[in-house]
């Protein structure tokens, strides 16, 4: 029962009580204490013996009655408080079933006024806690919110003195009270969501090292910002390789695998020494034998070419811009190439938009290489699973098979130094971002290369 129910219920028995007991004592009756003599009749008998007759009864005061009244009274008053007490107790342990409060209760009642205080305080902090999820709320429910947690939280932090029963009560209360204020406002704002079909589990393609896991979200773009070149950089490295008679992939890519990163590799002098030298060693025809003599290491000659055939592959617009800029006119440029051969379906997946750019743009740097690339399978055609319970990368194009390279069929050509070992090893100098994930074959070379049998007459290709 709450507590303005019980002072209301006390305050209306009292009164009738007081009412009662003022009627009871200051009302006359015609009862023994206020019994009037009667008048005697006239003829009198003649007196006979006289026989001695009882004592009458001692009248009653009136002090000694309303004292007995206001001793009942009093013990019934004590009674129905004590009841009503233990009742709010009883029913405010019941509601609230925290441990806190059954702590403050021992074998023979309430603990000390230590205990008390502890509660109380233990209390408190909880309802403190409980007050900041009110922040998300509207400002009404806040404030309400807020104004009935205040009160509450003062009252139970009180003195050394007061019950336990009372600082739990209070404590429930406020619970209670900013418990109905959070629900009301999550009924308010629950809107219907829809149940989404579960994705397909996602797995590697093989349990063989170098698998990864694709997972179906949109990926990043293989050129990060710290990667791409500036535009006044750009139009300098044209202008002098230009000027020098080289090809400015060929000047960039000396400049890349030499280690100089970032937007600007080089400075204006730096690029025109460098065109220079690289004309002077044969730039002009022959990239391989000009890389060669800037460093004298075949592995450093090979990552140069094969940088050149890339950033020739991709263009200036994706090395300023970014290749997720450049999607639609690599989509253009693949399916207007003479070199790729792509199935009819394979075409469809590139013009519906749904080949990742990176897939286009290894497609395109395979074609810049070896001249002649057939391209077996992205999308369709392929089934949904590479094996049992495992969704290949080609649903979400994110792979290509690649059938034959420069007119040579791969089915047959993959012994050592063939063209299925050229293309692995090409395939692993790309830079950053665009090192595929998977390049299976029959050939294992390191990295994220490596073999399986079905396998035999192609090279899959995976990000």
């Amino acid at each position: 029962m709450p507590r303005s129910l019980t002072r209301r219920l006390l305050r209306h028995l009292f009164l009738v009580s007081l009412a009662s007991c003022l009627l009871a004592v200051f009302s006359r009756g015609w009862d023994e204490w206020d019994e009037r003599a009667r008048p005697e009749p006239e003829n009198k008998p003649e007196p006979q013996k006289q026989v001695p007759a009882a004592q009458p009864a001692r009248k009653r005061s009136h002090g000694r009655r309303l004292a007995t009244t206001l001793s009942f009274s009093i013990l019934f008053f004590a009674g129905l408080a004590l009841s009503a007490g233990a009742g709010n107790t009883v029913r405010a342990l019941l509601e609230d079933g925290s441990t806190d409060a059954t702590a403050t209760v021992g074998a023979t009642g309430p603990t000390g006024p230590a205990g008390a205080k502890a509660a109380a305080e233990a209390d408190a902090q909880a309802v403190a806690q409980a007050t900041p999820s009110l922040h998300s709320l509207t400002k009404p429910a806040a404030a309400t919110a807020t104004a009935t947690a205040k009160p509450a939280a003062t009252q139970v932090v009180a003195p050394a003195t007061a019950p336990t029963a009372r600082a739990v009560q209070q404590t429930a209360s406020a619970k209670r009270t900013v418990k109905r204020v959070t629900v009301r406002h999550t009924q308010a704002h629950k809107t219907p969501t829809k149940k989404q079909a579960p994705l397909p589990p996602l797995d590697a393609e093989a349990s063989l090292p170098g698998a990864t896991v694709w997972i179906h979200r949109a990926a990043v773009d293989p050129t990060p910002e710290s990667a791409r070149l500036r535009i006044q950089f750009a139009r300098e490295l044209v202008s002098y390789s230009r000027q020098a008679g080289v090809d400015w992939a060929l000047v960039l890519a000396v400049l890349r695998a030499d280690g100089n990163n970032g937007r600007s590799p080089a400075s204006r002098t730096e690029l025109r020494t460098l065109s220079l030298r690289l004309a002077r060693f044969g730039g002009r025809a022959n990239g391989w034998a000009a890389a060669l003599s800037v460093s004298s290491e075949p592995t450093f000659a090979d990552r140069v070419v094969a940088l050149r055939h890339y950033y020739r592959a991709v263009g200036m617009a994706s090395l300023v811009h970014g290749l997720l800029s450049q999607k639609r006119d690599l989509e253009d440029r693949v399916l207007h190439d003479p070199r790729l051969l792509i199935y009819p379906g394979g075409r469809s997946d590139v013009a519906a938009h749904k080949v990742d750019v990176r897939v286009l743009a290894v497609m395109l740097y395979l074609a810049d290489t070896f001249h002649q690339v057939t391209v077996s399978c992205l999308i369709s055609g392929h089934r949904l699973y590479a094996r049992p319970g495992v969704v290949s990368a080609h649903i979400y194009g994110r792979a290509v098979d690649i059938a034959a390279l420069g007119g040579v069929s791969i089915y047959g050509h993959q012994q050592p130094g063939g063209v299925t070992e050229q293309a692995v090893r090409s395939l692993l100098f790309l830079p950053g971002g665009m090192l595929p994930a998977q390049v299976i074959s029959l050939l294992g070379l390191g990295g994220p290369s490596f073999p399986l049998a079905n396998h035999y007459d192609h090279i899959h290709i995976g990000y």
